[in-house]
């Protein structure tokens, strides 16, 4: 299929700024359409399992027909058989202002359905709330750019610029399927991109009584997955052994858990150190002799979760794999272990991790992706907040750098920026981080309302 692009060609200037920022195009049924969209999505099971244990056609093709509908010519990749990536464009008034990738993917984690309140795989709306796997990991997000977009077919409205959107594959695995395969195979798709947002910013964090914060994502620490290998002896469990395997991956194991990294802030970190300490009134001097972190920290309630992950590096050991029977000694043993890697810090991961494993121990990428960082003095910055301080005058946008990883760190191959911006309004006591591959995940129909305007603002006059 060929590449999408709106079908309305207009002989007539770029909208002024004032009329962008005037305009209304958000609708009734576009509201409406958010919540049906993200009901319907959950409704289809696109569970990742990994290991290619994933079928998101269905989904692909659900969004594929709603953009048709909606006068654009959206385009089905795949890489592998069943696992379908979407993407569509729409000229922009402006052609040569630099296009925006707009993305989202289509597959979720597992989730057992004995464990809920409902069952994942239902999209059931209740008092006010769509419940199911992916409400906000990531469908919810999927259905307000759908929402979106079929507003502007009604009401005729263009952005100022190019805006690409990509549904993708594989996210929740290795995205070899997904962003990886779009980056690699079919980087024409998005020519002209230079910024992106996808998920994970512009949610409501309550940092106290009165305070809600709205963070918005400006990085993202590296992907380091590691396979510990450890060979010994294999022999009789009754026996003296001084060449066990599995001891040796203890020890290594042991050390990785309990090495404490060193603190190395990036300048995403310091801003969002700088901007939350501001808010409960701390002037905090990030460069002072002695300055500690830690005790900043301590000093920022609730809102110190968003921080506190992406000051050093990380290595949680995760999975073991030894042994076959009580009383035999295994000639190898394996482990796994989640690292994460603050941008500029991947040296220091390479050089603690040889000695932390120690000579009896090998290690290995299991998978790895690149750290991210992006400007928060940038104009495109300035727009997302004013975007969002738009809608809730009361909140306050911090930056903040992801504890993880999106497709934003493929897109990064093509010279993509990438922004964490899904925008949710959120009620107090509502934990949108805990829900993230948790149990009940769900997503208030009111925060759909809330971040479908804020997107329809943003995506207008970006």
């Amino acid at each position: 299929m060929a590449e999408a692009t709106h079908p309305q060609e207009s002989a007539e200037s770029a909208e002024s700024a004032e009329s962008a920022e005037s305009a209304e195009s958000i609708d009734e049924r576009a509201l409406d359409e958010s919540v049906t969209f993200t009901s319907e999505l959950i409704r289809i099971d696109t569970t990742n399992r990994g290991g290619g244990d994933c079928r998101e056609r269905p989904a692909a093709e659900y969004v594929a027909e709603r953009l048709a509908a909606a006068g654009l010519e959206p385009t089905l990749l795949e890489r592998t058989p069943g696992r379908t990536n979407v993407v569509a464009r729409i000229a922009g008034t402006d052609p040569s202002a630099d296009a925006l990738l707009v993305h989202g993917h289509l597959d979720v984690v597992p989730a057992e359905a004995g464990d809920w309140t409902v069952h994942p795989f239902s999209g059931e709306v209740r008092d006010g709330v769509v419940w199911g796997r992916g409400a906000i990991d990531m469908k919810n997000m999927d259905a307000m750019v759908l929402a979106v977009v079929r507003a502007w077919a009604r009401t005729g409205v263009r952005p100022r610029r190019d805006i690409v959107i990509a549904y993708t594959a594989d996210e929740e695995a290795s995205a070899e399927d997904g962003s990886g395969f779009l980056a690699d195979r079919h980087a024409e798709l998005f020519e002209g991109c230079t910024e992106g947002i996808s998920e994970s910013g512009a949610f409501t964090f309550h940092a106290g009584p009165d305070m809600p914060l709205y963070p918005i994502a400006a990085g993202e620490r590296g992907t380091a997955w590691l396979k510990l290998t450890a060979r010994g002896k294999a022999g009789h469990g009754s026996k003296v052994n001084k060449a066990n395997a599995v001891s040796a991956l203890a020890a290594a194991v042991a050390r990785i858990g309990e090495h404490r990294w060193p603190v190395r802030l990036t300048p995403t970190v310091r801003a969002a150190l700088t901007e939350i300490a501001a808010l409960y009134g701390i002037r905090a001097d990030l460069d002072a002799p002695g300055f500690d972190v830690d005790e900043l920290l301590g000093k920022l309630g609730p809102a110190a979760a968003l921080v506190e992950p992406t000051v050093r590096n990380s290595s949680n050991p995760t999975m073991l794999e030894a042994g076959y029977k009580v009383n035999v000694i295994p000639g190898h043993a394996t482990a796994f272990i989640d690292g994460r890697m603050v941008p500029g810090g991947e040296d220091e991961f390479h050089t603690t991790l040889d000695r932390l494993t120690g000579p009896d121990v090998d290690w290995e990428f299991h998978h790895r992706e690149v750290p991210l960082q992006a400007p928060v003095d940038s104009p495109t910055f300035a727009k997302l907040r004013a975007a969002v301080e738009r809608f809730d005058p009361d909140g306050h946008v911090v930056p903040y750098c992801m504890s993880g990883g999106t497709d934003a760190k493929q897109f990064s191959r093509l010279g993509i920026t990438g922004y964490g911006f899904s925008p949710l309004k959120l009620p107090a006591g509502f934990d949108y981080q805990a829900l993230f591959h948790g149990v009940d995940e769900r997503v208030p129909v009111e925060a759909l309302h809330f971040g479908v305007r804020v997107l329809d603002h943003y995506l207008r006059t970006a």
